[in-house]
């Protein structure tokens, strides 16, 4: 089985003034043990020292004008290509393919605009023609979309928001929920494999801009959303302090080529 995570760590594990939660990150990781991991702001991280602790490979995309993300790869799972997908992303996007017994399978792991939804809608452009090519094959996309999906009813939870957070998840007129990112991504045929998983956000750790929504996604080709065996949030009282967003796992039917 191919066990794949997808995590926000909230700026690299240590917020200024704030507790160092690199520790509490790294014995998550450790015990989840998974074989290809996207994670979302790594801010004043050593990503490589970090990717050694727990037995992986790093892949680190550098940012535009937010923090930068990273796919890290267990060693039994050969990596045949890496490269960062080239457009101005607020944040970032990294592309890694590896290896398996059904094919290359290509992961795209990335973390969308926080602020403005027009923002979020054209980097899922960006993501959308960046999968084109594997679009027919094997691929996932991963990350922190910022957006809420677009066929739950998300009214009363953006309501709970404070005024100042209510804003990013609503269209100009002031009362839409904004979902249009994830739905450009779903228009090209890609199937949301956490659908009924349940929120992502909040966690113990901060989250006032958060009221049980999930933000986190596994988004995968239709050749590859047949291999999925589980998904779920993680939700324990050590990912409850670790971070502001949970992880959010999905184990597939693939091994090694």
């Amino acid at each position: 089985m191919l066990r794949v995570v997808t995590w926000n760590i909230r700026n690299g594990g240590r917020d200024s003034g704030g507790p160092d939660r690199r520790e509490a990150l790294l014995r998550v990781i450790a015990e989840v043990r998974p074989d290809v991991l996207a994670l979302q702001e790594l801010r004043g991280l050593d990503l490589t020292d970090f990717a050694t602790r727990v037995g992986l490979r790093a892949y680190r995309a550098g940012t535009w004008f937010g923090q930068p993300v990273g796919v890290l790869v267990r060693p039994n799972w050969p990596v045949l290509a890496v490269a960062p997908v080239r457009r101005p992303f607020h944040h970032a996007a990294q592309r890694v393919t590896i290896g398996t017994d059904a094919g290359p399978l290509t992961v795209l792991g990335t973390h969308l605009h926080p602020y403005s939804g027009r923002r979020r809608l054209v980097e899922a452009g960006w993501l959308a023609a960046a999968l084109g090519r594997v679009r027919d094959g094997l691929a996932l996309l991963a990350g922190d979309l910022n957006t809420l999906d677009p066929y739950a009813e998300h009214v009363e939870r953006i309501a709970r928001l404070p005024q100042t957070y209510r804003r990013r998840h609503l269209r100009r007129d002031g009362r839409t929920p904004d979902t249009r990112a994830v739905a450009r991504l779903l228009a090209t045929g890609l199937v949301d494999l956490a659908a009924n998983a349940g929120p992502t956000v909040p966690t113990g750790y901060g989250g006032a801009e958060f009221s049980d929504m999930r933000l986190d996604y596994l988004l995968a080709t239709p050749t590859l959303a047949p291999h999925l065996h589980t998904v779920e949030v993680l939700r324990t009282p050590e990912t409850h302090q670790a971070s502001d967003h949970h992880p959010l796992l999905a184990t597939l039917s693939l091994t090694p080529a």
